[in-house]
């Protein structure tokens, strides 16, 4: 074997694989600087939990209707971030009674006396009012409040 004349030889790759070799490396920088561009890289921080609620309604025929409202499966949600949020008015209920504070049409966990992060088996009851027609919704809004979603919703028998 001449080590000589192999070394001498200066052809160089066809022009073929050039062009699939730019067109590859074309297509790969569309790809990183769509996805730059398009920011689908940045969701990561704030996106909703994964969580059940149940609830578990009792109709005081008239007035004073029950509604209690419990985590029952996913992450755990700090109760800053969470609130119950209806189509009517309503109070929250400790020991067996209403508070006595304002009604509210929206009110957080932690304002309806949950500390710390509402985890499975964490619920709150709401009452003073008739909910046979109102809508109420487990709303999440992120710490920095730029994200919400709603959880989970409940409508009464004739909503």
């Amino acid at each position: 074997m001449n080590f000589k004349q192999l070394l001498a030889e200066d052809d160089a790759v066809s022009p073929v694989i050039g062009v699939i070799l730019m067109v590859a490396i074309t297509v790969i920088l569309a790809a990183v600087i769509g996805t730059f561009v398009l920011g689908l890289g940045d969701q990561v921080g704030d996106t909703a939990p994964q969580a059940s609620f149940s609830f578990d309604y009792q109709d005081a025929s008239g007035s004073n209707d029950n509604l209690t409202v419990t985590h029952d499966s996913g992450t755990a949600i700090d109760s800053e971030n969470i609130n119950l949020t209806a189509s009517t008015n309503f109070d929250f209920i400790t020991s067996g009674t209403p508070d006595g504070t304002e009604m509210n049409s929206s009110k957080s966990f932690s304002d309806m006396g949950v500390s710390g992060d509402v985890t499975a088996g964490t619920s709150v009851q709401v009452g003073n009012n008739t909910f046979d027609s109102a809508t109420f919704r487990i709303v999440w809004t992120s710490e920095s409040g730029s994200n919400s979603a709603t959880l989970q919703k409940w409508s009464g028998p004739d909503a």
